[in-house]
């Protein structure tokens, strides 16, 4: 995991690009899945069930900004720390922290456009699944990189953890239940 190439290096190392792509990624995210039959407003998530902690749409454009940033910065730092530190002395350590972000960035990336640019919560739960544990993997890491990048970290954990409550209980209100159910009662068949 440390032979990241230097480019995913480079580009923390500028604050701006380092806050400004993760938000970015938001951003398009937002705006692709938009007008998409599945979105936020579609038809189709208004009708699904919900679990009863389900926050209203408004408290989204809140909290993904900030967390888009705060992980950002958390890159920034990564890679100052990894700029101070002499070969061989953790410089392993900040680079795996740095794969794992360019890694969870990744699947986040991928989340808004299986749930609501495709309607597909299974997968959907499946991509949050793997973006959660590593997201937790990163934060686990990062700390010891630096320890404000570790704090930094600790809202986005929680709210992944939420995040992946959320996309399993609509995928089970919706779609596992029934499923299980109708498999219990095959099982009971034999």
């Amino acid at each position: 995991m440390s032979n990241l190439p230097g480019l995913l290096i480079d580009i923390p190392r500028n604050p701006i690009l380092a806050v400004g792509i993760p938000v970015a990624v938001g951003v398009v995210n937002g705006f692709a899945t938009k007008s998409s039959n599945y979105s936020a407003d579609s038809v189709w998530y208004k009708s699904l069930k919900k679990p009863s902690l389900n926050p209203p749409s408004s408290y989204y454009g809140i909290v993904w900004p900030i967390l888009y940033a705060s992980m950002g910065w958390a890159s920034h730092l990564t890679v100052k720390a990894l700029d101070r530190t002499p070969p061989g002395l953790g410089r392993d350590t900040a680079k795996k922290a740095l794969s794992l972000y360019w890694i969870q960035l990744g699947l986040n990336a991928l989340w808004s456009p299986l749930f609501f640019g495709a309607g597909n919560v299974g997968l959907a739960l499946v991509n949050i699944g793997a973006l959660t544990g590593t997201v937790g993997y990163w934060a686990a890491t990062v700390k010891d990189v630096d320890e404000t990048a570790g704090l930094l970290a600790i809202p986005y954990v929680g709210w992944m953890a939420y995040a992946t409550y959320l996309n399993a209980s609509i995928w089970w209100q919706n779609y596992g239940s029934s499923k299980f159910g109708k498999l219990k009662k095959e099982a009971k068949d034999l």
